[in-house]
This record gives structure tokens, sequence and C-alpha cells, in this order.
């Protein structure tokens, strides 16, 4: 049996090369009950060994070395993309339009009011949290598909076309009957009842694309 480890608290992660705002901004995330971790470039956050841990990233724009773009598109490609609210004395509308389309929770100009800082904090915590529920969901979605024989992946592969058993038989050069047996198989170990769920599951999963 599969025992579920409890999740650690979120983290708020404080990217900015201004070491008086960084520490300034620490105390009032920290006296708002937040746990902080500050890093002075993108580059030492790239570089810090970090797990899987929930939180969100309030992040500077301009700074020595990678931008906060920069790090903003390093982390779209991670395995962990937390969700940033950006928090700049130089931002501009093109930049901030850049940002929000690029998937930043937030746009925020220094100095920010706590007013407008928490609220903009949870709700990246509120999407983190959302976001991870629906990887582990694809993950554990992917852990059904691997389970399949690569017979068993060829059969679904026609059968999300929308083709009966006697076609795929055609198509395979296999008995009816065999291809009968392996969509039984696949739609067991997949966990659905009908064509319609197991479309809708390979979705989910990512096994097709939604185009």
């Amino acid at each position: 049996m599969t025992v579920s480890l409890p999740m650690p608290p979120p983290t708020i992660f404080i990217v900015d090369d201004d070491a008086s705002f960084r520490n300034a901004l620490a105390r009032l995330l920290r006296g708002g009950g937040y746990a902080v971790q500050m890093f002075a470039s993108a580059t030492q956050f790239l570089q810090a060994a970090r797990s899987d841990a929930p939180g969100c990233i309030l992040l500077d724009l301009q700074m020595p070395g990678p931008s906060g773009l920069d790090l903003q598109s390093a982390l779209a490609r991670s395995d962990n993309p937390l969700p940033i609210v950006f928090l700049t004395g130089k931002g501009d509308i093109p930049t901030s339009v850049h940002a929000m389309r690029a998937g930043a929770e937030d746009f925020l100009t220094k100095p920010v009011k706590k007013d407008v800082l928490f609220p903009a904090i949870e709700r990246a915590l509120a999407r983190d949290a959302q976001e991870r529920g629906l990887r582990a969901r694809r993950r554990e979605l992917r852990a059904r598909f691997d389970t399949l024989t690569p017979r068993e992946r060829e059969v679904l592969a026609h059968v999300l076309t929308g083709q009966l058993n006697k076609q795929i038989a055609l198509d395979v050069d296999a008995a009816e009957r065999t291809i009968k047996a392996h969509r039984a198989n696949l739609m067991a170990k997949l966990q659905v009842q009908s064509v319609a769920e197991l479309v809708r599951l390979a979705h989910e999963a990512g096994f097709v694309s939604n185009q």
C-alpha cells in the first residue's frame, strides 16, 4: 500500500539583487506567517538544490546576469514551474504584458503595499496547488498507460481514431477476437468503461494531442 507523505508548507522565494529590499520583504512575509528563502540572482536561484516543494516566486525584473524574464522562461521548461509575481521598480507596459502572457500571476511595482502583495501571493499559491494537482493526476494517468504492451498501445491508437474491432483487425492483420481481447485488456488497465472515457483520459494524460 502506497502512503502519501504530507505536502510541506509553501515557501515564498524572493529573487532580487537589492539586499535591503530583499531583507525587508522577507521580514514582512515572515511576519505574515510565510516561510521564505532569498536569492540575490536568477543564477543563484537556479543553482540552488530545490525539492518539488510548493510555493511561488517574488521576482525582480532587472538583475545582474539573467533577468527576471529569463528566469521565468527557464522555469516554464522545468518540472516545477512555480508561479511568479514580478516585483519591479523599472517596469513598463510592454514588459508587463510579455510577463503576463508568459504566465506570470501578477506584475507589481515597488514599493508594494502589503494589502496588494499578500492577495497576489495567495492567488499564486492557490494556482500552484491547482497546477501541482493536475501534474500529479497526469503522472498517475501516464503510469497507467505505461502498463500497456506495445500491441495494446497499437490497438489503442486505432481505437482513438474511432475504428471498430473489425477495422482494426484488418489494419494490423490480426483476428478480430484477438483485437477484442487486447481492447478489453487495455480498457481494464486504464480503468475506463467506454470509448468516450478512454478518449478523455488519453487527452488528459497527454497520450494524444488536444489539437
